[in-house]
């Protein structure tokens, strides 16, 4: 049983020094590619989603993160209330209490942004855009006097929580506005071919 191992190094060494046939891989390839044919076609056509939704995310961003930094510009001379727009720059959010928050609030910010500057308004669709805008604006107003009460009574876990559900009403909100907005094209199109 036991074998003298140089004997068999020296007969793999003569094995190995034996050639494959002629066209031996090419056959080989060929049947490889027959059982597991290459589907370019969906993997180029998926790249090209995952470029394209990278895109519209980032348009997104920079969108949300423009009109986040946008500061009015004053021209002219207009007489302004002091007091009032002294409380706006000194009210906190939910950047100021953490890196964490700020990364959240900047997230449904920018997605609401995102998601607003996608709805398209018509004629049709204009009395349920309106309802929409004006939840919105007592959402935003419900935000801002939420704001105050941060800054007033500092973080708590309440406060923390009501603007962040805010935020997140806010996208849900915009998200059935584009559902609603969707179904009435549908509907509205089911008309016309009817």
């Amino acid at each position: 049983m036991a074998q003298d191992l140089r004997t068999l190094f020296e007969n793999e060494n003569k094995a190995s020094q034996e050639k494959m046939p002629q066209g031996h891989e090419s056959r080989f390839l060929e049947k490889l590619d027959e059982a597991l044919p290459v589907e370019t076609s969906i993997k180029r056509r998926f790249s090209v989603l995952q470029i394209a939704a990278s895109i519209v995310v980032l348009i997104g961003l920079a969108f949300g993160a423009y009109k986040f930094s946008e500061q009015p510009k004053s021209i002219g001379t207009e007489v302004v209330d002091t007091n009032n727009s002294e409380k706006e720059e000194q009210l906190k959010s939910l950047g100021d209490i953490s890196p964490d928050f700020k990364k959240v609030e900047d997230y449904y910010l920018a997605n609401i942004n995102l998601e607003l500057s996608k709805v398209k308004q018509t004629p049709e669709n204009k009395d349920l855009f309106d309802g929409y805008v004006v939840r919105l604006a007592e959402l935003n107003q419900e935000y801002k006097r939420l704001s105050v009460e941060l800054t007033e009574g500092g973080p708590n876990e309440l406060t923390v929580s009501a603007l962040i559900d805010n935020l997140k009403l806010r996208l849900n909100l915009l998200y059935r506005l584009k559902e609603q907005l969707n179904d009435l094209n549908t509907s509205e199109e089911g008309k016309i071919k009817a």
